[in-house]
């Protein structure tokens, strides 16, 4: 008989169990998943591309985050990271794919980028003892967001609690609700086991989960062309939020 439930972080990982096996995007054991995804670095996929999101672009071009220590979650083949540090920004990047890292690796090399590559669950990393303590001065989430159950944004909010600096900023991209990712409500996703590929979000639920921060700029992603060398896709929200405290970054 077991009752082993004792703490918050036991109950969030019997929150995991309920998922299937093959829903789990989010934890340590979905790297095999996330290695078969970019193990194609050929595949169509819109943001393979080597470009910075053109949301990350605009914040450091106006002034809106200056540079300082960037950890990019997710990171993915790197295009966000690479650009960060051809900034000046100090950048650690982490992703639960060996693949993804090989690639972003070989890239940062072509590129001659001084980035700190990662591989393993962002939550354990930036544990207080974790190689990713921070402080950071910018953390930016392209597309991790929006793959986490529920019950996990606890520890993503935990996450940046940890590690964003006072007056440091916090950048995401997400699904948005009416273009991609699903609408269910939270508890349909525990009764179905399943995350049906991402969860959608409104502007209003963003303002709201993340209501301990300060909002910057909220928008819809805009489009890019090909040769404008920035990442852009109207399916995604872009949210840019100031933690309190500090100096901060300049104005719009």
């Amino acid at each position: 008989m077991e009752r082993d439930i004792r703490t918050v972080e036991d109950v969030l990982r019997l929150l995991d169990g309920l998922f299937a096996p093959d829903a789990d995007r989010w934890t340590a054991g979905a790297a095999d998943w996330w290695d078969g995804f970019y193990g194609d670095r050929d595949r169509p996929v819109p943001f393979f591309v080597a470009e910075p999101d053109e949301n990350l672009v605009s914040y450091v071009a106006r002034g809106l985050v200056p540079p300082g220590r960037a950890l990019d979650l997710g990171c993915g083949p790197g295009r966000n990271a690479l650009h960060l540090a051809g900034l000046g920004f100090a950048v650690d990047a982490v992703d639960l794919s060996p693949a993804a890292l090989a690639w972003a690796g070989d890239r940062a090399r072509a590129a001659g980028a001084a980035v700190r590559f990662h591989h393993g669950d962002a939550f354990a990393l930036t544990a207080p003892d974790g190689p990713l303590a921070g402080p950071y001065d910018l953390v930016y989430d392209s597309g991790c967001f929006h793959h986490l159950p529920p019950h996990r944004r606890i520890s993503y909010l935990a996450l940046l609690d940890r590690v964003l600096a006072p007056g440091g900023h916090f950048g995401l991209t997400c699904f948005a609700a009416g273009e991609m990712g699903s609408e269910l409500p939270d508890a349909a996703f525990y009764r179905r086991s399943r995350l049906e590929g991402g969860l959608a979000y409104t502007p209003e639920a963003l303002r709201g989960i993340f209501a301990g921060l300060t909002e910057v700029e909220l928008r819809r992603m805009r489009d890019e062309p090909p040769e404008s060398g920035r990442f852009g896709e109207r399916f995604l929200w872009t949210a840019l939020f100031r933690r309190p405290g500090g100096t901060g970054g300049g104005g719009a």
